[in-house]
């Protein structure tokens, strides 16, 4: 379901108690209580048949007694009695639901069954549903309180999201004692219906929140999910807390990809694509929600330590060296301005160690020179107590310094007990979030310098590969074909290697022998020496079976070990089939060996690795996962995740790998496992790097029935090449069409900078020099799934020239069904068809998605874009502006051919 009727739930005027009660300390009782507080200024209706009053309040039998219209229900009877008060909420029009009721799929089959009948009578009327088994939520802006919490939050900026209550209630006292601001605060249950991907699309969206808080489980609707996070994570940080590691995942695995890539290994790539910071503590957790609260994020890892105890400062700053963080090195002008009024003993340095002496004046104006410092991006202060100056007095003077007022990020440790911990609640007040220990505040500033940094990389534009990417699908698919219908799932090596090469994966020649006999022509003709292998279908690690042998370099060497290696696979498995073995040249000694592979997760699809290959792949465990689809600088992240990475570039007198090379294979891998949902594992082990040069000596491919065709399989939509067209517009001007790619980034600055003034006045309703990467990365890098940019590119002679003449551009609502356009077309190619053929192709592909409405907003002077809307069925009205018009159009009763 889409986003459709959550306003119903957070931003409900009319709400319904269903279960109210009267009788204290009851979850009916309290939930009344909350709801009918002065806060909150919408009509409350307490349901209960037992009941003429609640709390003072008129009760009604049922909701369809109420005589007004109800936009939310919030439903606290016993479970068995939900199923019948949701078909009545779905006759009465009620927009959402809020079940606290328990007793759903926790509690097993009969649970689930309850559960399905709740949804089965929501989705006849769309009604929106938080829980069952839920805490409910709080709206800081509406005064809704629709929990059974005893405590009501202050208001603020921080979305709070949890999968337990009891983590809401802890977080919720937390925001008490330290002074945390909530603007919204959701118990989501059993996410029934509304999910994770759900929550941060809305209240992603809301220009109140500035953080998300995530307290999670389990992920219902993984690609919602990625979607809504990889977009929302852009303007606003997101923080998650995953509990539930496991390596249950890896434990069934048959490849030794699998058992690399267990459930956790995932989550974590998942969050690292999607931009989410992941925390692994609830005391880190709780540390990030008071920092994003009260602070500004850091703007990069510039940490400066600012404290009256050298034993404290050294401990701040081998925590930060622990997380990789250099306590930064302060500048000439910084170092002279302390220097001044410090004493002659004081550190010299960073840890700025201002002495156990110090006095109010030297604290103010320590913390002073820190804030302006330009260098200085965090700041941690920690007091220790001492004679000359107490914890309160310190804490008062730096929180009036902080107070309404830019600075950097600013960390407050008071260590000690009662007076400390006065100083903590004046800072708290202040809004300057507070520690008891150095490491935790380090920490803290950790986490949020990396989310600094992911947004930094998100802007960073991927290169091209300099080869163009070629893929026989076809030959791939057959092979993939006939393993399935024959009901085989472990593809042979020669199998394998024949689907990488079709993908265009360097493979060694690889021949089968059924006899010792066939295996010395073959060696014979290969050329000495060799490497022979078992051939089996039942037996996947040939290593655990002795079924590999090396370096033969004779007929004798290969008719003694074709003998010795069938011995060995049958002695390892009697029922085998034994099929032969498989002769394949001996490569000198290589550089490097590495693994890559693929498996199928299931909750995130395929996911991609990379690492440290051979034998030891599984004991060193050095390797790494991502999500496809990848991008050279997917692929490179990938990469330098791995301390093989470091290796690769060259090291003493070993030669650096070809990266590009490496690149390009990743990308070719990501694009076999995107196009083959069959393919549940792959292991390419080794992959031999020698002389400049990458080769799969080893490659094991197993396949499974495909529950859904390519793309759906992906939790994250790769390029739709569908969408490529070739086209002449009514202007005579040949142009290919095609969506637009992260490598497109200098080819939009380039069109950028063919525009005149005007047009970019026209386009961007103000003047602009350049496109700055925050922007160049947002118009590059979109989500296939919620958005579309469609470029045109110029075609001579039949050949794509790398020339962008135009763009046009869908917007699309997180619910789906409205969207926003755009379109610029380069000065000196105006007026010949191209924006009218981008805009005619994005109609088509709006209403292909079930987008049902279109609209966008065009100056009153760009009587070109006017003209165009007109011609294409849109409605023109004025904006509310003079000097801007609206353009709209309903794609419901439309009809536009691709």
């Amino acid at each position: 379901m889409s986003l459709y009727n959550l306003d119903k739930i957070f931003k409900a005027e009319s709400i319904a108690i269903i279960g109210a009660s009267n009788k204290p300390a009851t979850i009916g009782n309290v939930l009344a209580d909350n709801l009918f507080s002065p806060l909150f200024k919408g009509r409350i209706f307490p349901v209960n048949p037992g009941h003429d009053s609640i709390l003072g309040h008129k009760s009604y039998p049922s909701i369809k007694d109420i005589p007004q219209s109800v936009d939310l229900a919030v439903i606290a009877t016993p479970i068995n009695s939900t199923p019948a008060i949701v078909r009545e909420c779905v006759e009465r029009g009620v927009g959402g639901a809020i079940i606290i009721s328990a007793g759903g799929k926790e509690i097993g089959q009969e649970g689930r069954k309850i559960e399905a009948r709740i949804k089965k009578e929501a989705q006849k009327g769309g009604l929106r549903i938080i829980g069952p088994n839920c805490m409910g939520i709080m709206c800081a802006e509406t005064g809704l309180n629709a929990t059974f919490a005893a405590q009501q939050p202050i208001s603020g900026r921080l979305a709070f999201i949890s999968q337990s209550g009891a983590i809401c209630s802890a977080v919720l006292d937390l925001s008490l004692q330290e002074n945390i601001g909530l603007r919204y605060f959701v118990s989501t249950g059993s996410m029934l219906d509304v999910d994770f991907g759900d929550l941060i699309n809305y209240l992603g969206n809301d220009p109140g929140v500035g953080s998300i808080i995530l307290y999670m489980e389990n992920i219902t609707n993984p690609r919602k999910f990625m979607s809504a996070a990889r977009a929302v994570s852009r303007i606003k940080p997101i923080v998650v807390l995953k509990s539930g590691k496991t390596k249950a995942g890896a434990s069934a695995a048959s490849s030794h990809t699998g058992a690399l890539a267990g459930e956790d290994t995932v989550y974590n790539a998942a969050f690292k694509r999607a931009g989410i910071v992941r925390v692994d503590t609830i005391e880190e957790l709780f540390d990030c929600a008071e920092l994003m609260a009260k602070q500004p994020l850091p703007s990069g890892k510039g940490l400066a330590i600012l404290t009256n105890g050298g034993g404290p400062g050294v401990m701040a700053a081998d925590a930060a060296a622990s997380y990789g963080i250099d306590p930064v090195i302060l500048e000439k002008d910084t170092f002279e301005k302390l220097d001044k009024f410090l004493p002659s003993v004081w550190s010299r340095g960073n840890p700025i160690d201002i002495i156990g002496d110090a006095t109010l004046d030297r604290w103010q104006q320590a913390v002073e020179v820190c804030i302006h410092s330009r260098e200085i991006d965090g700041l941690v202060i920690i007091y220790v107590p001492q004679a000359l100056s107490e914890a309160t007095a310190v804490a008062g003077t730096i929180a009036d310094m902080l107070r309404d007022r830019r600075h950097p990020s600013v960390f407050a440790v008071w260590i000690g007990g009662r007076d400390a911990q006065q100083g903590r609640e004046i800072l708290n007040e202040a809004g300057v979030p507070t520690y008891d220990t150095p490491e935790r505040a380090v920490s803290a500033f950790r986490y949020m310098s990396a989310y600094a940094r992911n947004l930094e990389m998100s802007w960073e534009i991927p290169v091209k590969l300099k080869n163009t990417l070629g893929f026989h699908r076809d030959e791939a698919g057959k092979i993939i074909k006939g393993s399935l219908e024959k009901d085989r799932s472990l593809l042979s090596e020669i199998e394998s290697k024949a689907i990488l090469k079709a993908y265009g994966i360097p493979v060694t020649a690889t021949e089968p022998a059924k006899t010792g006999d066939e295996a010395v022509r073959i060696a014979r003709e290969m050329g000495y020496p060799v490497v022979m292998k078992i051939l089996s279908p039942d037996i996947v690690h040939k290593t655990d079976a002795g079924g590999v042998q090396l370096n033969l370099k004779s007929d004798r060497d290969v008719g003694e070990g074709f003998e010795r290696v069938v011995k060995n696979a049958r002695d390892y498995d009697p029922k085998a089939e034994i099929r032969g073995v498989t002769i394949q040249p001996m490569l000198s000694k290589p550089d490097y060996e590495l693994i890559l592979g693929s498996k199928q997760d299931p909750f995130f699809g395929p996911v991609i690795l990379f690492g440290m290959g051979g034998i030891m792949a599984e004991v060193l465990r050095d390797s790494a996962i991502a999500l496809p689809p990848l991008n050279r600088l997917l692929a490179k992240r990938l990469m330098q995740e791995t301390k093989v990475y470091s290796i690769l570039k060259g090291y003493r007198n070993r030669p650096g790998a070809n990266m590009e090379l490496l690149e390009e294979i990743l990308i070719r891998l990501s694009q076999l496992v995107i196009d083959f949902p069959e393919i549940a594992e792959l292991d390419i082990n080794p992959l031999i790097i020698a002389e400049n040069q990458c080769i799969a000596v080893d490659a094991r491919v197993i396949v499974k029935p495909a529950l859904v065709l390519s793309p759906e399989h992906l939790v994250i939509s790769p390029y739709p090449e569908q969408y490529e067209i070739r086209t002449t517009t009514s202007g005579g001007v040949d142009i290919f069409v095609r969506p637009i790619k992260p490598e497109d980034a200098p080819l939009l600055v380039d069109l950028f900078n063919s525009l005149s003034r005007q047009s970019i006045y026209y386009r961007f309703f103000g003047p602009m020099k350049r496109l700055p990467p925050d922007m160049l990365a947002r118009f590059t890098q979109i989500d296939y799934d919620r958005d579309m940019a469609l470029v045109a590119l110029a075609v001579e002679d039949g050949k794509m020239m790398g020339k962008m003449l135009g763009v046009s551009r869908l917007m699309g609502d997180p619910d789906g069904k409205k969207a926003e356009f755009s379109v610029v077309v380069s000065d000196p190619w105006q007026g010949k068809g191209i924006g009218a053929a981008l805009m005619e192709k994005l109609l088509a592909i709006a209403k292909e998605r079930g987008v049902e409405y279109l609209w966008g907003v065009v100056l009153a002077e760009n009587t070109q874009m006017l003209a165009l809307g007109k011609s294409l069925g849109f409605s023109i009205s004025r904006a509310g502006l003079s000097y801007q018009y609206k353009l709209e159009i309903d794609l419901k009763s439309i009809s536009h051919e691709m």
